[in-house]
């Protein structure tokens, strides 16, 4: 019988938590009901959690307290897709809860729960049942239930992870998707994973070192032999933790590092100011930072060393380089998502400050849209996900900034490069940005053809592995073995909508005579409107055409 649970314990759960995800991840992402290629949930749920275990190795906290808090805050910034945020968000309801806290008792621990599930269901803008949130409320739910008696945490976590299955095979009939496709949630999957995992390291069945699971893709290795040492300009990577012992603004710190080095990233709450960035003068860096408050925690690290080591050649001295000027500030400034070099250059040509690179196969975490944030010169931050997966975790910026980030919805390429057409950050108002941006979403249908991953049935639809995908909105039209064939499917339904303008952006798999003959197909079934073929060089979309 166990009735506390402390800082050691704890990081063990979640490491574990962390390793049975990997182990499972794509057991998890089979679940999907979409056949798409996407940034899936498993894969998201795990480079999630992983973000967390590593902080946690790395720091070693001590106190359940610092442990969840540790954990939240690596979460939060590590988090993919929307099944990766509400992950966090239940652990950062957890750590507010058991914020100060040495040990936690049942009913410490059963509070902790059900506050982040509270934390979760408040960040969605419209929860659903028969998802990851229906599986952890009702597993919380347990687990208050239990400790209005009980104190066995062992036992109290068994009843919540048994409420937790029964809720997730309940899913199936929660949710019509699931119920059409006869799976069960993905993300409800993801979380009993965590539960089980936790509750094994609680009893002693399992450790962290018990997963057999593939570290590859947790850290791949760079190759470093491309550039040369001399090539890089500032020297050491400085990064350091100050607590806030005065009301010293963030901005100031981040306007003087603009000036002495690069690759300046701070993220601030109202205890500490986490900071890192590139330069020659790391002791001059450390001195501005005492003005702050003291100095909790440091790391130096010579580039050109590291670079040299890893390339297996000798390290160039420097020169010294000259300080960068500060760039002045300007009101409003863009982030967009997306990837495919021809889509980079198409973003960077309308005026996009900052540019992540992912999508589909890999969606970017909120630590990668932070650092675009924080690196775009302006007071107020426009995001374009476009992505419907990347827009909560695009959202979680808000909070880890002193910028103003604004989340513009755009749930497709086109819709992003539409809505960037159609604005101007320098004459227009916020509010007439918005709805700028609004309206040219709401203009712009988005048809995406791409390739089934597995076996499907959906909506009526029987969906062979490899076999074309064509998608309208989200919606899927149908699937065909021969790409010409679902193209004309696909242009029938965009017939519908009678465009003035159709884009063809064709991906990395497809050559410019085979998109050409796509944009003749469409050109002639729409010939009042203007078409336009571009290389997007996209991954997993041989083509997005946009229809406006």
């Amino acid at each position: 019988m166990r009735e506390t649970i402390d800082g050691v314990i704890f990081t063990d759960m979640l490491l574990c938590a962390s390793a049975a995800l990997q182990q499972n991840k794509q057991h998890i992402n089979d679940l999907n009901v979409f056949p798409v290629p996407d940034g899936d949930t498993g894969t998201n749920m795990s480079m999630t959690m992983e973000s967390g275990a590593l902080e946690l190795r790395r720091r070693n906290p001590e106190g359940i307290g610092e442990v969840a808090k540790c954990a939240a805050n690596a979460f939060l910034r590590g988090a993919r897709g929307n099944s990766g945020v509400i992950l966090s968000l239940l652990f950062r309801g957890m750590s507010k809860s058991l914020k100060g806290r040495d040990t936690a008792t049942a009913y410490d621990f059963s509070q902790a729960m059900a506050e982040g599930v509270e934390a979760a269901y408040k960040a969605v803008m419209k929860p659903a049942e028969g998802t990851i949130l229906t599986v952890s409320r009702m597993a919380a739910e347990a687990a208050s239930d239990f400790a209005e008696t009980g104190t066995d945490i062992e036992l109290m976590l068994s009843c919540a992870l048994e409420s937790a299955k029964d809720a997730l095979a309940n899913t199936v009939e929660l949710n019509p998707v699931l119920k059409k496709a006869g799976v069960i949630d993905a993300g409800g999957k993801g979380y009993t994973t965590i539960l089980e995992a936790m509750l094994g390291s609680l009893r002693g069945e399992v450790t962290p070192d018990s997963y057999d699971i593939d570290t590859s893709e947790l850290a791949e290795q760079a190759d470093f032999s491309s550039f040369d040492t001399g090539e890089i300009t500032f020297t050491y990577c400085t990064e350091f933790i100050v607590g806030r012992e005065n009301n010293k603004s963030a901005d100031l710190l981040r306007g003087f590092l603009q000036t002495i080095g690069d690759s300046a990233v701070v993220v601030d709450d109202e205890e500490i100011i986490k900071t890192h960035v590139h330069t020659n003068d790391p002791g001059k860096v450390l001195t501005e930072a005492l003005t702050y408050g003291s100095l909790l925690k440091i790391k130096i690290e010579n580039m050109r060393e590291q670079h040299s080591n890893l390339s297996g050649g000798a390290a160039k001295q420097p020169e010294q380089a000259a300080a960068a000027p500060l760039e002045q500030s300007k009101d409003f400034g863009t982030v967009v998502v997306c990837a495919g070099k021809g889509i980079e250059n198409l973003f960077s040509e309308l005026g996009a400050d900052g540019i992540v690179t992912g999508g589909q196969t890999m969606n970017p975490s909120t630590e990668d849209i932070l650092t675009a944030v924080e690196a775009t010169p302006a007071h107020t931050v426009f995001v374009f996900p476009n992505n419907k997966n990347i827009i909560m975790a695009a959202e979680q910026c808000a909070p880890l900034t002193d910028k103003k980030v604004v989340v513009i919805p755009t749930k497709t390429v086109a819709q992003g490069i539409s809505a960037l057409l159609n604005l101007d950050t320098y004459s227009q108002t916020e509010e007439e940005i918005i709805e700028t941006s609004n309206e040219a979403i709401e203009s712009v249908h988005t048809s995406l053809i791409t390739y089934a991953a597995r076996d499907s049935d959906f909506d009526g639809y029987k969906i062979k592995a490899g076999e074309y995908l064509g998608l309208l909105d989200g919606a899927l039209v149908g699937s065909d073995p021969d790409i010409e064939n679902l193209i004309i499917k696909l242009s029938e339904k965009l017939d519908e909508l009678d465009p003035e303008f159709v884009t063809v952006y064709y991906g990395e798999d497809v050559d410019a005579d085979a998109a050409q003959l796509v944009g003749n197909i469409l050109s002639e079934k729409y010939p009042h409107a203007e078409t336009s073929v571009i290389d997007g060089g996209q991954p997993v979309y041989y083509y997005m055409i946009s229809a406006e």
